[in-house]
């Protein structure tokens, strides 16, 4: 039995729906559910072949966009190789009060178990057009707002019981599709009436799927799933926020922090920095850009993440000026936006990670001889259990020293990464002894690079290109 598979007590199964179910299409049964690895930090298939989750925050695709627009956005997020796209039934941009693109509210009378069959409809065409595509959707049943309105519209519509009822009615709608739940919705539990509205939910859900698919949890900023959910039995992997709140935010330490956890769960960065979002939401600060989405990125993975999320702050709510729909300093429609360059760098973070052996990669800043620095200079490294490889990304070109015994074999081979375009400059071999100076091809705003140390015996290939 997998170690990190834990039994849900019967109580979570034993409930009747209040209201008819209504199946999603076979046509879509799940060729591969995901599980936990055995070692219980990566996400895998069924036949154990690993899943990298590259995420997205598409927040509003159901309520906001019609299937022409969603297909648009779908197949260009597929053809830069996001494997998840994470969208939410009820709504943030007043989500029970304003319908979606053809008219629909998603509930009756703000009722969870008065389901509207055509808002739903939609629902299932955008999740079922995902899944022909090769994207999982990270499906959240709600926003935050609707259990716990400290902010938004609102209004708050759970309780324990509907919130089970609704749960269970969702995950068997979709039980064969392609769907990872996410919890939360951008929000803490601060108290014990909501804990129980989220506990109730989660039993819904593994009660409507039987427990065909993964269930996590989305905090808000700054927060870790961990702090609040991490001992709940069906939590199967830990999310942060790291936000929006600054330049370099170390996200690094918050992983790092959440690996080290007892029970072993596998962790992730759901919400780091939007490209084209204002840093701390004031434009006179200035805008994240593709540089901040990458750093955010690799220093994710290299602490130890099995996957990471991009975000855009015009694709998020779907920015269009030609529909008078606008949020905060959105300046990019997204049908602009799905194409900035932070997108479609993302797929490179991916081609790296799949190109060493997966399952047995851990973080080792150790790796580093000397300080990792902080701020735009950080360094962080990660390395392969058994030695076989190590990796070291250098976020503004900084050169650095490493301990060259952390890779195993007598001689290693090295090459240059490059996040910005993933080609490889290969730089050749070297006597495994004592620490090596390593200076990057380039330096400075906007050079990052990465070095991939192999032990030359294993004849690993150079990184390739992503596709």
């Amino acid at each position: 039995m997998n170690p990190c598979l834990r039994l849900q007590p019967a109580s979570l199964l034993a409930i009747g729906s209040l209201f008819v179910f209504v199946l999603f299409p076979s046509a879509l049964a799940v060729a591969s559910r995901l599980k936990v690895s055995d070692n219980c930090r990566f996400l895998v298939h069924e036949n154990g072949r690993p899943f990298f989750l590259l995420g997205d925050t598409a927040w509003e695709l159901f309520h906001c966009l019609t299937r022409e627009e969603a297909d648009l956005y779908l197949r260009t997020r597929a053809e830069q190789r996001f494997t998840v796209i994470q969208a939410v039934v009820l709504a943030e941009f007043d989500g029970l009060r304003m319908p979606n693109a053809y008219g629909h509210l998603p509930l009756r009378n703000d009722d969870p178990t008065q389901p509207v069959e055509e808002y739903f409809q939609h629902v299932d065409w955008v999740t079922k057009r995902a899944n022909e595509l090769g994207l999982w959707v990270g499906m959240l049943p709600t926003w935050g707002d609707k259990w716990n309105k400290r902010w938004g519209k609102g209004p708050e519509i759970f309780t324990p019981q509907n919130a089970r009822a609704y749960g269970e009615w969702l995950a068997r709608r979709y039980r064969d599709a392609k769907i990872i739940w996410i919890l939360g919705g951008d929000r803490a539990i601060e108290t014990d009436a909501q804990r129980e509205i989220i506990r109730a939910m989660a039993a819904g859900l593994r009660a409507g799927d039987g427990g065909a698919h993964l269930i996590t949890f989305h905090p808000s900023g700054g927060k870790h799933s961990a702090d609040m959910v991490h001992d709940e039995p069906w939590l199967d992997f830990d999310m942060i926020q790291s936000g929006h709140g600054e330049k370099n935010i170390a996200n690094y330490d918050k992983l790092a922090r959440d690996y080290a956890r007892a029970p072993t769960k596998p962790c992730m960065d759901a919400e780091p920095c939007y490209e084209n979002h204002p840093v701390r939401r004031k434009k006179e600060q200035g805008w994240f850009d593709k540089w901040d989405a990458r750093k955010l990125c690799y220093w994710a993975l290299f602490a130890g993440a099995h996957g990471h999320t991009y975000g855009c702050h015009d694709i998020w709510s779907f920015h269009d000026p030609a529909k008078k729909r606008r949020f905060v300093d959105q300046r990019t429609a997204w049908q602009e936006a799905i194409h900035l360059p932070g997108a479609n760098q993302m797929r490179h973070a991916r081609a790296l990670m799949e190109s060493r052996p997966f399952l047995t990669r851990i973080p080792d800043q150790s790796v580093i001889a000397g300080d990792a620095g902080t701020g735009a200079d950080h360094l962080q490294a990660t390395r392969d259990a058994s030695g076989s490889y190590a990796m070291v990304y250098s976020p503004s070109g900084r050169p650095f020293k490493v301990r060259m015994d952390k890779i195993a074999g007598p001689k290693v081979r090295g090459c240059w990464f490059n996040p910005r375009d993933g080609k490889t400059t290969v730089i050749g071999e070297f006597p495994n002894t004592g620490e090596r100076e390593f200076a990057p091809p380039t330096v400075g705003e906007n050079n990052d690079w990465v070095l991939v140390l192999d032990d030359a015996a294993k004849t690993l290939p150079p990184p390739a290109k992503s596709k």
